[in-house]
């Protein structure tokens, strides 16, 4: 079969579920990842023919969109600030704003110092942080063992993140490695009734555990996080926390008093209130 035509038919197949333009995105991404051919090579090869011992895997590739399943499951990896992460079910897509998040954090981090990476998932916070500051500390917490062994599994080489299990929202008297310098956390934050303005893609295939709370509680984990600043940050330590565009001014209010303050929100690249940063008082 040509590469063209298999673009073509499968293109019109998934429109069920896409947009065109969205649809023909995700077919050829599809199509360059598992035969190694640029994005384009349809277009400038008309008569490239899909080789036949590739044509399974591309077939069963498309099989798993059409039942939409997110392609960065299907291919099994997502690019995260310049490296190539994991990702499956168990943990969610990382997300370009997250991104920023990461930037916003490196502005922070200096040599050496310790890290707490809450609500860690498949680690692209944590990583991202020990590998772009070697000789940092670095240790990133989930309440699921299968999400950290996905964190695990990213990178190997001295300078890895400490994995811990614990459930973010019961807040331990003592942490190892604690003070930290720097607190960052991507929690959950989709409230319930939002989940009518989402695609269905990331309802039925990413781990609902990692995006909801309830429409009654909204700002449950940042309560908890706030706490677990309050006790493992060092006096002036920084934190930085993903938000609910929605929700900023309540989220920031959680982070002053108390022992922390300057709260500050950030926009994201698209104007919207997407991050919280605070500090702890010395």
């Amino acid at each position: 079969m040509l590469l063209s035509q298999f673009i073509r038919e499968s293109t019109a197949a998934l429109e069920a579920l896409y947009p065109p333009q969205e649809a023909k995105s995700l077919v050829v991404r599809l199509c360059g990842a598992l035969l190694d051919v640029p994005s384009y090579a349809h277009v400038v090869e008309p008569a490239l023919e899909v080789p036949a011992d590739k044509l399974p895997a591309l077939s069963a590739g498309m099989e798993r969109l059409l039942a939409g399943e997110p392609l960065q499951y299907v291919l099994g990896e997502q690019e995260f600030c310049g490296r190539r992460f994991r990702v499956g079910p168990a943990v969610l897509i990382p997300r370009p704003e997250t991104e920023q998040l990461v930037a916003e954090a490196l502005k922070r981090l200096q040599a050496g110092q310790r890290v707490l990476d809450l609500c860690t998932g498949s680690g692209c916070i944590a990583w991202t942080l020990a590998l772009d500051r070697p000789g940092c500390h670095v240790t990133g917490v989930d309440i699921s063992e299968e999400a950290l062994e996905v964190a695990r599994g990213q990178f190997e080489g001295d300078g890895a993140p400490l994995f811990v299990q614990a459930d973010v929202l019961d807040v331990p008297a003592a942490f190892p490695g604690a003070p930290f310098d720097l607190l960052t956390a991507n929690p959950p934050y989709i409230r319930e009734s939002e989940k009518a303005r989402m695609h269905r893609n990331v309802l039925d295939h990413e781990p609902g555990l990692a995006l909801f709370v309830p429409d009654s509680d909204p700002l449950l984990f940042y309560r908890a996080i706030a706490l677990w600043a309050r006790r493992f940050l060092a006096p002036g330590g920084r934190g930085i926390v993903e938000i609910n565009e929605d929700l900023g001014a309540a989220t920031a209010a959680l982070f002053e008093g108390d022992g922390l303050g300057g709260a500050e929100i950030i926009r994201d690249f698209f104007s919207k209130e997407r991050f919280v940063s605070f500090e702890k008082r010395q």
